[in-house]
């Protein structure tokens, strides 16, 4: 199906931003999205609309019983012009299952990426050409219906807004550099059974206080363990996290409490492709340890859409600091990152079919 919106261009265009102190999610572009949800109507009104402040009842389902969704992806400029998606059905198709644990009506993946498509041609100037930046895609879905009572709403709101953006982290020259990561041994992040599969707020809002912890260790970010034995690594900070142990390559398997990521797919995808040992296997941050003494342990590093890769140089762990390789780059992370990024950006030809042309 083909889906088409109506579009109100802004009669105020704002002054983009200088390319070169372009701050992660902190200016937006001119225009957004929106189409509505009702039950006994399904979604209709898709249109795009000078970005600005939405109005909701106090006692729409969203503020009070926290049902709502978001999903995050990127649009690159190649270097002849063209503006490209990454795997943008990807997110549609973890947009579903984020929706059908939350209770939240089912969107078709044409329909998502036909509105993110279209924002995205509205908002083509909005891309910035500098090396390393690119325009950040936030679609979400928040429950609109007022009422107080835990049950499900039956009006939402689908949205999308876009934001310039430079690297995540500021890394002088550009790239990648290593980062020190603190392993949070008393907080969990998600347990078997709840959501931490699904893409929701409440999964990040319940991470800040052990990103406290973190920094007040000097540390950029939280390794997190397994809620029920406090044993087992699973994600860092808010992405996936891979461990390099000798010739072995292992993340966490898919068990309820990993998140799907996009950027995680792809990595596993390529390793194989390269003919690399990758396994999705549980591993105890005792056997990192262990590796780490032995000198087994080659690379840590995590992968999401901010950032792509990020190597990990340092675990703190208890009251030891594990040093992962050299404390640098590590030449998989690197070489990860390489591909992913010229993928993305339309520098490297895309033989995996990834890529969608807006």
């Amino acid at each position: 199906m083909k889906y088409t919106f109506d579009i109100q261009r802004t009669t105020t265009p704002k002054a983009k931003p200088d390319p070169n102190t372009l701050k992660f999610g902190r200016t937006f572009s001119d225009h957004m999205f929106i189409m509505e949800y009702e039950t006994s109507k399904g979604w209709y009104d898709g249109r795009i609309i000078p970005y600005g402040p939405i109005s909701l009842d106090p006692a729409a389902s969203v503020f009070h019983y926290g049902q709502e969704m978001f999903e995050g992806m990127k649009a690159y400029r190649t270097p002849d012009g063209r503006v490209q998606l990454f795997r943008p059905y990807m997110n549609a198709e973890r947009t579903r299952k984020t929706n059908e644990r939350m209770c939240m009506p089912d969107i078709d993946p044409e329909l998502f990426v036909s509105a993110v498509k279209a924002i995205v041609d509205v908002e083509r100037d909005w891309i910035p050409k500098k090396e390393g930046t690119s325009l950040y895609i936030r679609p979400f879905i928040i429950a609109s219906e007022a009422f107080l009572g835990v049950q499900s709403s039956n009006q939402y709101k689908f949205m999308i807004i876009c934001s310039p953006v430079g690297p995540y982290f500021d890394v002088p020259g550009g790239g990648i550099a290593s980062t020190k990561i603190y392993v949070e041994e008393e907080l969990i992040r998600a347990a078997r059974g709840g959501v931490g599969y699904a893409k929701v707020g409440g999964n990040y809002g319940g991470s800040l206080k052990a990103q406290e912890n973190a920094a007040a260790h000097g540390c950029s970010q939280v390794l997190w363990l397994d809620a029920h034995e406090h044993s087992y690594v699973e994600e860092i900070g808010a992405a996936n996290a891979f461990f390099m142990i000798g010739d072995e390559v292992i993340t966490a398997p898919l068990q309820g409490t990993i998140l799907p990521g996009v950027t995680r797919a792809s990595v596993i995808e390529l390793l194989k492709k390269w003919g690399m040992n990758i396994s999705e296997r549980p591993l105890r941050i005792s056997e990192v340890v262990k590796a780490s003494e032995d000198g087994a342990l080659k690379e840590i590093f995590a992968s999401g859409t901010a950032a792509v890769i990020t190597p990990v140089g340092e675990l703190k762990f208890s009251n030891s600091n594990l040093v992962v390789g050299d404390g640098g780059v590590g030449p998989l992370a690197q070489k990860l990152y390489d591909a992913l990024y010229g993928i993305q950006t339309g520098k490297l030809e895309d033989d995996m079919n990834w890529t969608v042309e807006v």
